[in-house]
């Protein structure tokens, strides 16, 4: 099939190779030329393991084409994947503006008789509607019977395993009114389903609908569970033995229920906000959303709290080092970090920081204020080791792989005391404890700080 993706960011790049992988003639567009040519010389514009080489051998093999004209991609091209970003604006909801545009583009360079327009940005209900009148209103202009169907077909990618969630989807969501649109998007992702079926047939609002309550159902895991674990502080209870505990229960599961400084991304934050605007516009009181939100932004100060309790409010003259920068292992994203809110509270206090990530230490120079650089408060360190050397305590943020069984003598030698605050609750505090460490975690009672 010719396909053309618009927006070459996170899920775009990635809906693109994915199908170029699997045989089809995929064409990216986007309006940044400096992000097109760089696609074209093996640049991309985000971390994701694999996708780099994906990229390379498709586009060398002819599959995979980069451009900033969908005219030129309209030319081939009948199933256009909208994949752009949908931004929160003040008041928390999805701004359209990037989406609505794409599809007054669409309407004015689209030449095959029949095309469909997959919604592939999360966007709220009813927006399929918005894009059909749309793409509608300027093929009356040019005053052509071009039909076409507006699908919903949203991602459900985890960044760091983006690939591996879209050549072996759980499911594929499909929300179309159309038999012929629903019948070619089945072919389309038929060879992603070799040993099962996963396509989920529905209407298109729920499944625009269906995207933001996934999302919003994972918030709600966490945040419930950093309840939890704020009560198990209290309670002098061990709140990695509950999570043991309930996470046997087949009904409960263990994924989203691990206590830690907050979640982050491109994604969770801003669908709950989006989530809460629906319901707002719609006079629903949307209380478990609104405590998920709030619940995750106080998470976020955390490590902070327990830091200030440790050394007092004055941090001057105190050094941490920071083990992890992104939100989340296996990616180079820094939006909605925890770190930055930990980073931002400990240097206003008069602290310095000495931070290491594997991958975001690039992102995260972009994301520091400029003054911070310039005076030393904020410096970053190839090698995690160095980052620890002067600091008064060693601070872990992101739970990457090479921080999990990490040389702890030498992490005592080079501190200046042997302190640290485990905002992933990787480490294990009796075992620390023994090696003479003081061991601060997410709700693990005394035992734990």
């Amino acid at each position: 099939m010719n396909i053309a993706v618009i927006g070459t960011g996170y899920v775009g790049l990635v809906t693109g190779t994915c199908f170029a992988e699997m045989g089809h003639n995929v064409t990216c567009v986007d309006i940044d030329a400096d992000k097109i040519e760089g696609l074209k010389h093996g640049v991309l514009p985000i971390y994701e393991p694999g996708l780099d080489d994906m990229v390379d051998k498709n586009f060398k093999e002819g599959r995979l084409h980069f451009t900033t004209s969908l005219a030129e991609a309209a030319q081939h091209a009948n199933i256009f994947f909208i994949a752009v970003g949908t931004p929160p604006g003040e008041d928390g909801s999805a701004d359209l503006k990037y989406v609505l545009a794409v599809a007054r583009d669409l309407g004015k360079v689209m030449v095959s008789s029949y095309n469909i327009v997959v919604d592939k940005s999360t966007v709220p209900v009813g927006t399929a509607d918005k894009v059909r009148a749309t793409v509608q209103a300027e093929l009356d202009k040019r005053g052509n019977d071009i039909r076409f169907d507006v699908v919903s077909n949203p991602e459900f990618l985890k960044e760091g395993a983006a690939i591996d969630d879209f050549m072996r989807p759980d499911r594929v969501v499909i929300g179309t009114d159309s038999e012929k649109a629903a019948k070619i998007m089945h072919d389309l992702y038929a060879p992603f389903m070799r040993n099962h079926e996963v396509i989920i047939a529905m209407g298109v609002r729920e499944a625009e609908m269906t995207k933001y309550t996934a999302n919003a159902m994972l918030a709600t895991k966490i945040s419930f569970m950093n309840e939890i674990a704020a009560l198990c502080e209290r309670l002098d209870v061990d709140v990695e033995q509950v999570r043991l505990g309930i996470g046997s229960d087949r009904r409960i599961g263990y994924h989203f229920i691990y206590p830690g400084c907050g979640y982050g991304g491109s994604c969770f934050p801003k669908d709950v906000k989006a989530l809460l605007r629906m319901a707002q516009e719609n006079g629903l009181d949307a209380w478990v959303l609104d405590a998920v939100e709030r619940r995750n932004d106080r998470q976020k100060h955390r490590l902070a709290e327990k830091i200030f309790a440790r050394f007092g409010t004055d941090l001057s003259g105190k050094t941490f080092a920071l083990w992890g920068l992104a939100f989340k292992p296996d990616t180079d994203d820094m939006r909605e970090a925890p770190s930055l809110v930990l980073i931002e509270q400990l240097i206003t206090a008069g602290a310095t920081i000495r931070a290491h990530d594997p991958v975001a230490i690039e992102t995260a120079t972009r994301e520091m204020k400029q003054g911070w650089l310039d005076d030393g408060r904020v410096r970053f360190f190839e090698h995690q080791y160095d980052a620890l050397d002067g600091a008064d305590a060693m601070v872990l943020v992101t739970e990457w792989k090479p921080f999990r069984n990490p040389d702890f003598d030498r992490i005592k030698k080079t501190l200046t005391a042997p302190i640290i605050f485990d905002g992933r609750n990787q480490y294990d505090p009796s075992e620390l404890k023994d090696l003479g460490f003081e061991y601060f975690g997410i709700g693990r009672g005394k035992v734990g700080g």
